[in-house]
């Protein structure tokens, strides 16, 4: 099972997720999405909390409200990390999560080291737990089918955008084979020339038939 909850600490408002065991967090690390933020206490035991950053947010860039919301979120599930003060919580892009076979369930480790980065926080503030807490909604969830429907829907998004893409760039040769085209022309019959080559014209043409 999934445990879900909603942070209105930003607008619209984000969701946040965990496993509900050692287990579930297994299948939460295989299937996290490119948009997810993994949370855990540093060195500690705790849940491992993600964060579905709304559309156009980088994980870098979180939102000082939400990023202690999640912080938060994981001090409360940590049973040795609820009872201290001044924790560290460390969170990174959830495509930054490294699984080898000769870890332990739940254990993770990371690519990129320096894609990791943290978050202090001093003491658990009961107001924002109680907040989230109301919000949760447990839910069973089949990874693989939801992978599939958003690899889905990510695909037909590219290709819409790769098919409009096509139609500006079919437009813009468009509008330069005229423009071409008309330079050509206006080179053929070009109204600003000399007055008196008309004239000139004409006495050859008299001289021709005298």
């Amino acid at each position: 099972m999934v445990l879900f909850f909603t942070s209105a600490a930003v607008s619209p408002a984000a969701t946040i997720y965990m496993g509900r065991d050692k287990v579930e967090n297994e299948e939460l690390i295989r299937y996290a999405w490119p948009q997810d933020v993994w949370f855990h206490v540093d060195k500690l035991s705790s849940a491992h909390v993600y964060l579905r950053m709304p559309e156009g947010m980088a994980w870098d860039a979180i939102p000082e409200s939400l990023l202690i919301d999640c912080a938060q979120l994981v001090k409360a599930n940590s049973i040795e990390g609820n009872k201290k003060d001044n924790l560290t919580i460390i969170y990174t892009p959830g495509n930054n999560l490294k699984k080898t076979g000769d870890m332990a369930v739940g254990q993770v480790s990371f690519y990129n080291d320096k894609k990791v980065k943290r978050v202090h926080v001093p003491t658990r503030q009961n107001s924002i737990v109680n907040r989230l807490n109301k919000t949760k909604i447990e839910k069973e969830v089949d990874h693989e089918e939801e992978r599939v429907e958003r690899l889905k829907k990510e695909g037909a998004v590219k290709r819409a955008v790769a098919n409009e893409r096509r139609k500006v760039e079919a437009e813009l040769a468009r509008q330069r084979e005229e423009d071409k085209q008309a330079r050509s022309y206006d080179s053929l019959f070009n109204v600003e020339e000399d007055p008196e080559v008309p004239r000139k014209y004409g006495r050859e043409l008299e001289e021709d038939f005298m």
